[in-house]
């Protein structure tokens, strides 16, 4: 495993890429073509927000997972989703449940200073976040000092994993750049808890 990036209060190690670049290829054509993407919609100050980029959620069975107002039930794991969960699972030591995508066409498609700690994801756990397509920059900064900041480099067919207190210390941020033309997919495999089944009435 790399160096920590993060100074305190966290933990985030950058693998770099973790696939040949032939093969990260493959993996990007057959997500782009194989996923059932679907504009993201939120709930903001009161007002439903449909974004530019597109998700798809998938996991095991009952992982819902409710962020900015809204649900998401999880679609079924596809071949290719368990083969980079497989190899999520091998490069972190880790085990994840679910897994969202997005998919930001073009760099005018970001994503804003935000942290993964929604209920649903057990605490602490670690999140591993696969990239495929065009090399973005991303950021963390420190929720009591913002004035602290990490930038990386994300190349295509790379590896970030978040771990330890990083949601609870941490915001971070795919920020937009007009110097970007080419899409990028990006996957994080998470492990939340399942919701309760619903029994018969």
């Amino acid at each position: 495993m790399s160096s920590n990036l993060l100074p305190c209060d966290g933990e985030a190690f950058y693998l770099g890429a973790v696939l040949p670049e032939a093969e990260a290829d493959r993996y990007l054509d057959r997500l782009l073509q194989t996923i059932a993407w679907r504009h993201d919609e939120m709930v903001l100050f009161g007002k439903r927000i449909v974004t530019a980029r597109q998700v798809a959620w998938h996991g095991d069975p009952g992982c819902d997972y409710r962020y900015s107002g809204t649900t998401k039930e999880a679609l079924p794991w596809t071949p290719v989703l368990l083969d980079l969960k497989a190899l999520a699972e091998e490069r972190t030591g880790a085990s994840f449940n679910s897994c969202l995508l997005n998919l930001y066409h073009h760099g005018r498609e970001g994503m804003a200073w935000h942290s993964d700690d929604e209920p649903e994801i057990v605490r602490e756990s670690a999140i591993a976040s696969l990239s495929f397509g065009a090399q973005r920059r991303f950021r963390f900064k420190h929720k009591k000092r913002p004035a602290e900041t990490v930038a990386v480099e994300l190349e295509h067919g790379s590896l970030l994993v978040m771990a330890g207190a990083t949601q609870t210390h941490w915001l971070h941020c795919l920020p937009k750049t007009t110097r970007v033309e080419a899409p990028r997919v990006n996957l994080t495999f998470r492990l939340i808890q399942p919701s309760a089944p619903q029994r018969p009435h």
